[in-house]
């Protein structure tokens, strides 16, 4: 089996410190294998390396010739195995499922996708609107893949299918997140006279106390109706060395996951400085990385064809972000969809039940076949 086959290959995201593979290849030899499987059924293949050992995979089954191109976009990479109950890369087959790291998260997606195009290869070079098949690497970290892909190529296409856990839902629009590590500083003294220093644990804990009471009510304004409301977590905290030392640093690393309604007023590390700044907070931003919400009309002509293909598929939102939200900030309509739940995702016994793997396959399959006419107005 296909999915067998990819899970069997370890992608551990190495930014995902946690459980990463001994071995350190990274994404490039899950590329490497999809690779000659698409070239097996006809594709042109091209890797782009975009950090050392980790590409993005590129596959045409018709040239760039000007006609319409969209594109199926899984991604290479999966989170760490720590703490994995399962053994993360057998693939195993059992109770109706298939268990194994990226089974749902999204290695399921991406051989449903395959299979699609394996079934259908003999019409792939024909068709009115041509679609690729686009592998990206980093999408669990800073989806370097995308952002790259989408800055090279993105002018080629017209829309893109990002294979994402949705139970087959049609998600059309995501929250956005920032991440940020906050730090305070304080001054070093010994425990015994601790007023003498300046404890930076204490500093931090009370200025987050006020940011959160304040940012917290500012997110609520920031509202969609299919997403909800803006949100703040404070994810992580750390500081000092020893309890006999009173602490001179202390970080925690918060998480905002933005509306588009928040994106358009500005976006979350504005608001977040702003505040910062208003209430005179003794907090230095040492690292922000803020990914756009996604937000496709759900009136898209490519989007009414996804919705004909089966009448059990419907629109969704997700409070999460992926690949798809990049391309669609590049100007690519986008969408994620995709067998399997976001709650099997990055689970210590990660599964996909085969039959929705073979449901989802056959769905793509006639979603390909319908390109040979023109998109549904």
């Amino acid at each position: 089996m296909l999915l067998q086959q990819l899970i069997r290959i370890p992608s551990v995201n190495p930014e995902n410190a946690a459980g990463a593979q001994s071995d350190t290849t990274h994404e490039q030899a899950l590329a490497d294998f999809l690779a000659n499987w698409l070239t097996d059924i006809g594709a042109s293949v091209t890797l782009e390396e975009i950090r050392p050992l980790r590409p993005n995979l590129i596959a045409r089954f018709a040239p760039l010739d000007g006609r319409p191109r969209i594109l199926f976009g899984p991604h290479l990479d999966t989170v760490g195995v720590e703490g994995m109950t399962i053994d993360p890369f057998s693939g195993e087959i059992s109770e109706g499922r298939i268990w194994g790291r990226g089974a749902s998260d999204t290695k399921g997606s991406m051989a449903a996708m395959l299979e699609a195009l394996q079934e259908n290869k003999d019409i792939l070079p024909t068709l009115p609107t041509a679609i690729d098949f686009v592998a990206f690497m980093g999408e669990e970290s800073n989806q370097w893949g995308s952002k790259h892909f989408a800055t090279n190529h993105g002018h080629l296409y017209q829309f893109a299918i990002i294979g994402e856990p949705t139970s087959m839902d049609i998600v059309h629009t995501t929250k956005g997140s920032l991440w940020a590590t906050l730090t305070a500083s304080g001054t070093a003294a010994h425990s015994s006279q601790p007023h003498l220093g300046d404890n930076a644990i204490l500093k931090l804990t009370r200025a987050l106390h006020s940011l959160q009471e304040k940012l917290d009510a500012v997110l609520q304004g920031y509202t969609h109706p299919v997403l909800g409301r803006s949100t703040l977590n404070i994810g992580t905290i750390s500081g000092g060395t020893r309890p006999n030392i009173v602490p001179d640093c202390a970080q925690a690393e918060i998480d905002i996951r933005q509306t588009p309604s928040l994106l358009a007023a500005g976006g979350a590390t504005a608001l977040l400085k702003q505040i910062i700044a208003d209430l005179h907070l003794p907090l230095e931003i040492k690292y922000a990385h803020e990914n756009p919400p996604m937000e496709t009309d759900p009136g898209h002509p490519f989007i009414k064809q996804l919705l004909a293909i089966d009448p059990r598929t419907s629109l969704a939102g997700a409070p999460w972000f992926s690949d798809a939200a990049h391309l669609s900030a590049a100007g690519i309509p986008s969408v994620c969809l995709g067998p399997g739940s976001i709650d099997q995702a990055h689970t210590k016994n990660e599964f996909l039940d085969l039959g929705l793997l073979k449901e989802s396959a056959r769905y793509f399959s006639k979603f390909i076949r319908s390109l040979q006419n023109s998109p549904v107005e």
